[in-house]
């Protein structure tokens, strides 16, 4: 059978450059139209008009606590149901695969949701799941945010504290944790040696303890400049990662919000030019991504949506996004002045380098999935395709 898609009338972006070329699709891949061309001879059974627009991956959202009146964390009763919502609406947002993230909670909670919330490949019921991020309760509780200290925890056993807390690591992917807390460094090695994604954050820690984090194995920063010491001239902490002489070259990648909300347009400048190749575009987003304001849960705190900003109630204290990950991309191209092939690349092939799987997604090289979504000049999102199918349109 002959499951051949050409894709024409298109620019496509790849290695970093937006070109004028077909796109091929064969049984959910990308493929290299010279084998066709030479070896097999045949045509395309399917010819898809673009219309002039611009292919580009599908985003990968590697920090998302939930949206469309669903947390992840909290309304734990209608798990599979309010995973299957977010799943699908993020489609509406070019999001084709994420990472769930689960915030502090108590230990009741990750044994009820964690062996629910299992790796999937997307379609049109929603986006691919890769696998959660746990984003505490390994935390340091001067920088809790917007995490409960009651059920912020330490390594007094090592890894079985960890092991214990969430009961399973199995369809963990990434794990945030204070490195400065005792005991983190060897958790950190073995959770390396288990495939698993250490991103420190959340945390009171130097430099010296930050590089040593990343000596051990951790390769990610969770939301750079937030939740973190304040960069110092005379111990930078975390943010001096970006520039350390004492860390493998190109070991660190940092996610960050560009909502215009939780980071400065100045300050997302300086991390773009200081180290664009770790740059990782995440929302962080809560249960009102894609509602209006009023009242929502993240985690077991109550939250309230006001003036375009959530808070923890009856607080000052900002607690995740309402902004998709289109908003964030386009947000982040006006702030820096990037190029725009930067600026998509930025949630789709660096989100997917720092996760260890560039090779089959975030790119649109041959024998990559065929993820991709197609954008207008404006960068307004017109379709998302999940294995060369279409999965949403405008």
């Amino acid at each position: 059978m002959n499951d051949l898609t050409q894709f024409i009338n298109c620019k496509i972006l790849r290695n970093h450059k937006i070109i004028t070329e077909d796109l091929w699709v064969r049984n959910g891949k990308i493929i290299n139209p010279e084998k066709i061309f030479f070896d097999e001879k045949i045509h395309a059974a399917r010819k898809i008009d673009c219309l002039g627009l611009t292919i580009a991956p599908g985003f990968i959202e590697l920090q998302i606590n939930g949206g469309f009146g669903h947390d992840f964390s909290f309304n734990i009763e209608n798990l599979e149901n309010g995973l299957n919502l977010v799943s699908k609406n993020l489609l509406a947002h070019g999001v084709t695969a994420y990472c769930p993230t689960l915030v502090t909670s108590p230990k009741e909670i990750y044994h009820k949701v964690v062996p629910k919330m299992k790796k999937r490949q997307g379609g049109a019921h929603g986006a691919t799941i890769l696998g959660i991020h746990t984003e505490g309760p390994f935390i340091n509780v001067e920088k809790k945010g917007a995490h409960p200290p009651n059920c912020i925890k330490g390594f007094e056993k090592g890894l079985q504290s960890v092991e214990e807390m969430y009961g399973s690591l199995d369809n963990i992917k990434i794990i945030t944790l204070a490195p400065e807390l005792p005991n983190a460094e060897e958790v950190i090695r073995k959770l390396s040696e288990r495939g698993i994604i250490v991103s420190v954050g959340h945390s009171m820690a130097n430099l010296s303890q930050g590089e040593k984090a990343v000596n051990c194995g951790a390769t990610l920063i969770t939301h750079l400049f937030n939740a973190m010491l304040p960069f110092h001239h005379r111990d930078p902490g975390l943010v001096g990662l970006l520039t350390s002489n004492k860390i493998p070259n190109g070991r660190i990648f940092f996610g960050i919000i560009a909502d215009g909300v939780h980071t400065h347009p100045a300050a997302l400048r300086i991390a773009y030019r200081v180290h664009p190749e770790g740059l990782v575009l995440v929302t962080d987003a809560i249960a009102a991504l894609g509602l209006a304001e009023g009242k929502y849960n993240l985690g077991q705190f109550e939250i309230e949506v006001r003036g375009g900003r959530a808070y923890i109630a009856k607080t000052e204290t900002l607690c995740g996004s309402i902004a998709s990950m289109i908003e964030c991309v386009r947000s982040f191209l006006a702030s820096t002045g990037c190029s725009v092939e930067y600026a998509l690349e930025a949630a789709s092939l660096h989100p997917a380098k720092a996760l260890g799987i560039e090779s089959v997604k975030g790119t649109l090289n041959f024998g990559a999935d065929a993820d991709f979504i197609m954008l207008d000049e404006g960068l307004e999102l017109h379709s998302t395709w999940i294995a060369g199918e279409k999965v949403y349109a405008k």
